[in-house]
């Protein structure tokens, strides 16, 4: 557990917890906010920051030692819970395992998940969300018959609608997790549209969960600039301009569309993509 004083000369209390939770090795770790700080808005700041409790100045030591104890219990559930998100994951990489055009597909939206969480000025677990959501996705998938997961050629109305259900299946195994649950909404609505016509739920607007209208743009365009069967892989420059005539139509969000457009700018080549 670590004890971390909001005070501090000059990164404070709040920056060091977010980096911490940032760290895949470290984020298990309780983190506890000793805080002379009183007002909801730096308790909403800390917990937006990843810490995992408070505790007032001067610190008390009845009081310290029994929320020790009370994290160390939490922290034998989590490492409980940590095996349940490993078996996902490794379920959720038999599904991408089947198709061997999506190669790294994974990989890379767990990258630019990320990226695009800390470009958009998320929070913590917000970014964290977005870059599981990379690997779990198309979790859904292992419900889906290979006869229609790995069909050559187009599918028929019927089997599209056996296929629209791999986003209800993942969400309904992921909501058991309570870890998952800033995951979930995207797993069930990264096929939602801005204009309504998506699925599972024809959400629309803003009513579509931001983190899923998020995601959803990265997982297109991994899948514009990737090499298929059926497509060649399109050029970064081909890819953006579908991507904006896709938002004019009614497909995106246009203003996580310019974000979007702006953080590719900035990172050019080193922008996660399909090696070739």
């Amino acid at each position: 557990m670590i004890l971390l004083d909001v005070m501090m000369p000059e990164i404070d209390g709040f920056e060091v917890c977010r980096k911490i939770k940032e760290d895949g090795k470290l984020q298990l770790i309780p983190i506890v906010l000793v805080t002379a700080l009183d007002s909801k808005d730096d308790k909403i700041k800390g917990l937006e920051a990843g810490c995992d409790d408070f505790m007032s100045k001067p610190v008390d030591r009845v009081e310290l030692t029994a929320r020790v104890k009370s994290l160390a219990r939490v922290r034998r559930l989590t490492e409980n819970l940590d095996d349940a998100e490993k078996v996902l994951e490794t379920l959720a990489r038999g599904v991408e395992a089947k198709d061997e055009t999506t190669g790294d597909h994974c990989d890379r939206l767990t990258e630019a998940g990320i990226a695009f969480g800390r470009h958009l000025g998320f929070s913590a677990p917000d970014v964290k969300a977005l870059g599981r959501a990379g690997i779990l996705h198309d979790i859904g998938k292992i419900g889906i018959p290979d006869s229609i997961l790995l069909k050559q050629g187009k599918l028929t109305p019927e089997e599209w609608k056996v296929m629209e259900t791999h986003t209800t299946i993942g969400a309904d195994l992921l909501k058991p997790l309570r870890t998952m649950q800033r995951v979930v909404p995207i797993v069930r609505h990264h096929h939602e549209r801005w204009d309504g016509k998506g699925y599972p739920d024809g959400l629309s607007g803003e009513d579509v969960p931001l983190l899923a209208r998020a995601f959803q743009l990265l997982d297109a365009f991994d899948a514009l600039t990737s090499e298929r069967p059926y497509k060649r892989a399109f050029t970064v420059e081909e890819s953006c301009e579908i991507l904006v005539k896709e938002a004019e139509s009614g497909k995106w969000d246009p203003t996580l569309l310019k974000e979007f457009l702006t953080l590719h700018n900035e990172q050019g080549d080193s922008y996660p993509r399909e090696k070739r």
